[in-house]
């Protein structure tokens, strides 16, 4: 653990601001980590103002030919949202219980669930129908 956080190399706004402060203050990082942490606060700090600037704006602009089609605003919002996982993901910071930590596939973890509701669903029919 840290005793006291490291400050960014580029200044960051609130949102990257209170990331970095928040990670630093829990984690010692090796370059490469810290390098990942500061693209994940200047994540951050757009998906701020990209979500004040949505605020302000209708969810639906007129298109091409006139017609409602999606704020772009949107796409860039959700857009951000997933560089955003991924670069935190990447960080593979520790769980309070483990003592390293390990890059977390959600599509792996999607799949454990599925394998166990299915083992759970095997179990309940073969109860269910007297073992046969």
């Amino acid at each position: 653990m840290s005793a006291k956080p490291r400050t960014p190399k580029e200044s960051h706004e609130t949102a990257g601001r209170r990331l970095w402060t928040s990670v630093t203050a829990a984690y010692d990082l090796d370059p490469a980590e810290s390098a990942l942490l500061h693209e994940a606060c200047r994540c951050a700090d757009e998906l701020a103002r990209l979500g004040a600037d949505l605020a302000d704006a209708e969810l639906t602009v007129k298109g091409s030919m006139g017609q409602p089609v999606p704020n772009p605003l949107l796409a860039e919002v959700r857009a951000h949202r997933k560089v955003l996982e991924s670069l935190l993901r990447s960080l593979a910071l520790p769980l309070p219980d483990e003592a390293s930590g390990r890059i977390r596939n959600p599509q792996q973890s999607q799949a454990a669930k599925t394998r166990h509701r299915g083992a759970a669903l095997r179990t309940v029919r073969s109860g269910g129908d007297g073992g046969a």
